[in-house]
């Protein structure tokens, strides 16, 4: 039977795959050395301003929601969707001040 081919062992391909991941691993990092890129991990400032975006649309979006929800329920069309509006934006911009830590209670004395 000279067709048949001896079988290789799965801890050869595992160790064959693995030692191809190291060396990929290798060139990647050499590479990103080379071009100058230290990590892939995004600005500090970015993450912010996308959370604070994120904030004021979810802010608003849910006002004018649950607003359109009630005025259907309760046929006081447009009213509580106004009023939930302004609600979601104080809501919203509250969130925005206290996750960019200033404070809405006056200047304050540094010592």
């Amino acid at each position: 039977m000279a067709d048949e081919r001896p079988q290789k062992k799965p801890d050869t391909q595992n160790n064959r795959l693995d030692s191809l991941d190291d060396r990929l691993d290798r060139l990647e990092a050499e590479r990103s050395n080379r071009n100058g890129k230290k990590s892939v991990e995004a600005d500090p400032n970015y993450r912010m301003g996308t959370r604070v975006l994120a904030d004021l649309i979810a802010g608003v979006a849910g006002g004018l929601l649950f607003g359109w929800l009630f005025d259907s329920w309760l046929g006081t069309s447009p009213w509580l969707m106004l009023v939930f509006l302004f609600l979601g934006i104080i809501v919203a911009f509250r969130n925005i001040m206290r996750l960019t830590g200033t404070s809405s209670g006056g200047p304050q004395d540094e010592e």
